[in-house]
């Protein structure tokens, strides 16, 4: 191969020279420099990477932009989502109220002497000792210690034994302090409702001093007896559970299931006038 070099070299020179002459007479006669020829080629993957970073820093600021938009239409559908249950809310709570007053207008058919004052339950307390329940009507709303207290359907939940301006103390029926006259609408009965420690922890209180001759089944209906003029009666309580007799033989009781919801109730409707 040297050889043939060295033998050769002059003639490849003058045909690299003459091929270098053609390409440039070509170039000149088309309009094309051989010069940026070779610059585009240089600078061809230059301009590749520059577009490729500009490309992918738009689809980084489209991404970025586009996350920003699906951002805020998802705290706008969030807002959506919490104004509708809100909504919803006021609904089910009108829907409540409106069912209260339609339990109070039915209250007012059934004993239209009576006069009524609607509360909230706003706390309870309830302990091996007493049961009671703060209600947010007081003296300010004319409610008095020794008013009754009931729930929408007119069943007793208890008395108001204490009474400030804007709230109340109501011991209801299960408390081992509360006592007062009962009468078994069947057979009118009368004897003494009243609380019990042990029967509390079961929601039971006990109906006592129940006669010898008096003849209760279960499910016999307790209500008030108004005796001693304190409380109205008539007062729905609950029903006969259970009938039983003392260790004396003679003395009876009764274990009296109260009708209202005692542990649940959240509105209430205190007696602020008996009519008498």
């Amino acid at each position: 191969m040297s050889r043939f070099f060295r033998n050769n070299g002059g003639l490849l020179l003058v045909a690299a020279v003459l091929l270098a002459a053609v390409l440039a007479m070509g170039s000149y006669m088309l309009g094309y420099d051989p010069l940026t020829a070779v610059l585009e080629v240089l600078t061809t993957p230059f301009r590749a990477a520059s577009s490729a970073v500009t490309n992918w820093t738009e689809e980084q600021y489209d991404r970025a932009f586009r996350h920003e938009e699906l951002m805020a239409e998802n705290e706008a559908l969030r807002q959506r989502v919490a104004e509708l249950e809100r909504d919803a809310i006021a609904g089910q709570d009108a829907q409540r109220e409106n069912e209260r007053m339609k339990d109070l207008l039915g209250l007012h058919e059934a004993r239209p002497e009576l006069q009524y004052r609607d509360a909230a339950v706003v706390r309870r307390a309830s302990s091996n000792w007493t049961s009671d329940l703060t209600i947010d009507r007081g003296t300010l709303n004319g409610v008095e210690v020794n008013d009754c207290v009931i729930d929408q359907y007119g069943h007793l939940i208890g008395v108001v034994t204490e009474a400030s301006p804007n709230s109340s103390r109501v011991t209801t029926i299960l408390d081992p302090d509360l006592k007062l006259g009962g009468r078994v609408a069947r057979t009118d009965e009368d004897a003494i409702l009243e609380g019990d420690f042990t029967l509390m922890q079961e929601g039971l209180l006990r109906l006592s001093f129940v006669s010898e001759g008096a003849k209760l089944v279960t499910g016999d209906q307790v209500t008030t007896s108004g005796l001693g003029g304190v409380y109205p009666p008539g007062l729905v309580v609950g029903s006969v559970r259970t009938l039983y007799v003392e260790e004396d033989g003679v003395s009876r009781y009764a274990q009296v299931e109260p009708e209202a919801d005692i542990s649940g109730a959240q509105y209430v409707y205190v007696i602020v006038d008996y009519g008498e």
